[in-house]
């Protein structure tokens, strides 16, 4: 799992830091018309190894011990922030993680989407905790997502007009790039 870059180049001296109209060096490619869009959920990010282990995504800040079998995979140069895997059955959504395998097949390797009830405030009122396969969503919204727009204002007002969280855009070659609606900033800010 390597942080997916923001399409935009964030402002983090606004308060509250916001993207900027200027493309992230290396997501170019997105404004060209490449990638397909795919929703990005409001959870939390798990992901199940070939070796059939749960894992869930963890920042570590700088100077805090990372927790026991932390897998660190990069580290933010403007934070400090280490991204990594760590046991999901040490995480502190175990319980939760537990009710989501339940509810779901998730049982292919890869990175899933935990949401429900008691994660980020569920906002898209799921009645129970589950596994989202990441670019997977129904057929109305991958309908829906075949109009986002690529443009720094269109897109702006395409997201406010949702109740996406975000789009992240999937490159054949394995590039991805996102972008969140909260990213932007307020509509009385410029």
């Amino acid at each position: 799992m390597q942080k997916i870059p923001t399409l935009y180049i964030r402002d983090l001296t606004a308060r509250p830091a916001h993207v900027t109209p200027t493309v992230t060096p290396g997501c170019e490619w997105v404004l060209a018309g490449e990638g397909t869009p795919t929703r990005k959920w409001d959870g939390t990010c798990t992901m199940l190894d070939h070796d059939g282990t749960w894992w869930a995504r963890r920042e570590v800040k700088p100077g805090k011990t990372p927790p026991p079998g932390f897998r660190p995979l990069s580290t933010d140069p403007a934070t400090g922030k280490t991204v990594g895997w760590e046991p999901v059955a040490q995480s502190a959504f175990a319980k939760l993680h537990a009710e989501a395998l339940r509810n779901s097949t998730a049982s292919t390797p890869g990175t899933y989407e935990l949401l429900g009830p008691k994660i980020n405030g569920n906002p898209d009122r799921f009645d129970a905790h589950l596994l989202m396969p990441h670019g997977w969503a129904p057929l109305s919204v991958r309908q829906d997502l075949a109009t986002v727009p690529r443009d720094y204002d269109a897109l702006r007002a395409w997201l406010h007009a949702r109740p996406y969280e975000g789009i992240v855009w999937h490159h054949r070659d394995g590039r991805r790039a996102k972008i969140k609606a909260a990213d932007y900033p307020r509509q009385d800010q410029p």
